[in-house]
């Protein structure tokens, strides 16, 4: 097959790549098709090595890229279509690295174990590279729903993308020159990732040493693009609202009364300590309470046009007590690289407003409770959720539950929302804890920590209850081993794009012969 499309017009090799990108898109929410990954993949490494020189792979890559990502992240629009349009593009070239490292790759007799590799490599930098990153679209999120989840409590995000990446390698290689060693290799490795993942299962939850009765309130919004949370206060107003009908299930006798209440990012968009409206109903919101509550607020400073998103513990008639300032920020949404000289260029970017700036302490608040009980939260704002470090740091710094707060309202109607609980659920399998996720408007729900949902509230309205959650400790492989095998990894396949080196340059000419230059079609 590769020798066939190596013959046939360029125009041929690019629509394969878009098609095989957006087959790869296919398998994230909200379509949730994970098996499509395996061909998704497959089809990459196919169009690459078909194409007549290294940058002709490039190409490919960067085309494979924007099908991916135009399905993938197409949500991007309902902020500003030039946004969407510009992440697409940037992100895309990291494909088209990944088709020129694919592309070299191939001149080693090990290409799918190195393949897989360098998918971790490219993975690991887009991650980190520009700006933070952008880890949104990687390839273990889309297996949540798959045997292979399972890896998650050993290996990690990291790992599943590159377990993932491996089986979509080996796909090709046996498929492109069937034969009993492949075979039986490629048995041999199904077997071995499906023990593997079967270890995983055997990883126990943490240790709980007791309970703890939440509340959550999701104070439903406007939703539909920059504005989503609505005008000023808006969505303050209707968290008291909910805050108000929650507080009166809970005197009905309807609901427990919970040990302190969770309320979402965005529970205000003004600092409630400079603007008087929104301290005041921040205010009356805790005196209905009447129990501590943790809710996330946008906080003026610390420096001039500058502002913070964080998570406050509130205790009533003591006002602020502890905080969390988000870790995770997101560049072009709540803060502009290099803004003194692309906002003149590009004015749609004054409506990100004022910098954010990133906190830098671990999302783990040890609190108090009403009744002297000493507890332990793990909380991630919203986009921290992408990042494997910040995530493992709630549980290596102790925290005892994980709660996630998130504002989600500009991208109701999109699959944004759906994707970033597919990540959530991801962590929770990772970490092995259960995981209260709260938003403004969906999805709210709890995650229980084998990955399954225990429920769901409905989306963009007001709702609210109460959870018993368990309080855990201990840590699961994942913690601390899954950065450190993505970083040793990532060396690794730098290591063997060098070896191969050796088998020196490609003809620049003609197409390879795989069968006969040892590489695609060498005998296992």
């Amino acid at each position: 097959m590769i020798e066939w499309l190596a013959a046939r017009h360029w125009g041929l090799r690019g629509a394969v790549a878009v098609l095989a990108g957006v087959l790869t898109a296919l398998a994230f929410e909200p379509y949730g098709w994970w098996p499509l990954v395996l061909p998704g993949v497959a089809g990459l490494s196919l169009v690459v090595l078909a194409a007549r020189r290294v940058r002709g792979a490039v190409g490919l890559g960067y085309l494979w890229g924007t099908g991916f990502l135009l399905l993938g992240v197409g949500w991007m629009q309902v902020i500003f279509p030039q946004a969407m349009v510009g992440l697409v593009a940037v992100e895309a070239a990291f494909y088209a690295l990944l088709g020129g490292l694919l592309r070299v790759a191939a001149r080693t007799r090990w290409w799918p174990l190195l393949a897989a590799a360098c998918w971790t490599a490219v993975e690991f930098v887009f991650t980190r590279f520009p700006f933070n990153g952008f880890g949104w679209m990687r390839l273990g999120y889309a297996m949540v729903e798959s045997p292979l989840a399972w890896l998650l409590p050993l290996v990690g995000v990291a790992g599943l993308s590159f377990a993932t990446a491996l089986l979509g390698q080996l796909l090709l290689w046996v498929a492109y020159a069937p034969s009993r060693g492949r075979a039986v290799i490629t048995a041999a490795t199904v077997a071995g990732v499906a023990l593997l993942a079967g270890a995983g299962a055997l990883v126990p939850v943490g240790t709980q040493t007791g309970t703890v009765d939440v509340g959550w309130v999701q104070g439903g919004a406007p939703g539909g693009g920059v504005y989503g949370i609505g005008t000023a206060r808006t969505t303050t107003r209707n968290h008291l609202a909910e805050s108000d009908r929650l507080q009166s299930r809970i005197e009905a006798g309807e609901l427990p009364r919970p040990d302190f209440v969770v309320l979402p990012e965005n529970t205000t968009d003004m600092d409630p300590f400079t603007d008087a409206q929104t301290g005041a109903m921040v205010a009356k919101m805790s005196a209905r309470l009447g129990v501590p509550m943790l809710f996330g607020a946008i906080l003026d400073g610390p420096g001039a046009d500058e502002r913070q998103t964080v998570s406050l513990w509130w205790e009533p008639g003591g006002g602020e007590v502890a905080r969390y300032a988000k870790r995770g920020i997101v560049p072009f949404g709540e803060w502009v690289p290099y803004r003194s000289v692309l906002v003149p260029l590009i004015p749609e970017l004054r409506y990100v407003g004022a910098q954010s700036i990133a906190g830098t302490a671990p999302g783990a608040i040890p609190v108090t409770l009403a009744d002297g009980r000493a507890l332990t939260l793990g909380v991630m704002i919203c986009y921290d959720l992408v990042y494997d470090d910040i995530a493992y740091d709630t549980v290596r710094h102790g925290g005892q539950v994980l709660l996630v707060q998130s504002s989600n309202a500009m991208y109701q109607g999109t699959g944004q929302i759906e994707q970033q609980f597919a990540i959530t659920r991801a962590r929770a399998l990772e970490m092995r804890r259960d995981v209260l996720v709260v938003t403004t408007s969906g999805i709210s729900g709890l995650i229980n920590a084998d990955g399954s949902v225990a429920f769901t509230a409905p989306d963009h309205v007001g709702a609210s209850g109460v959870v018993t959650l368990a309080e855990r400790s201990g840590l699961t492989p994942a913690t601390w081993l899954a950065s450190p095998l993505e970083l040793t990894v990532t060396l690794l396949a730098l290591l063997g794009l060098g070896l191969s080196l050796r088998y020196g340059r490609m003809d620049s000419d003609r197409t390879p012969n795989w069968r006969t230059h040892g590489r695609l079609g060498s005998v296992a």
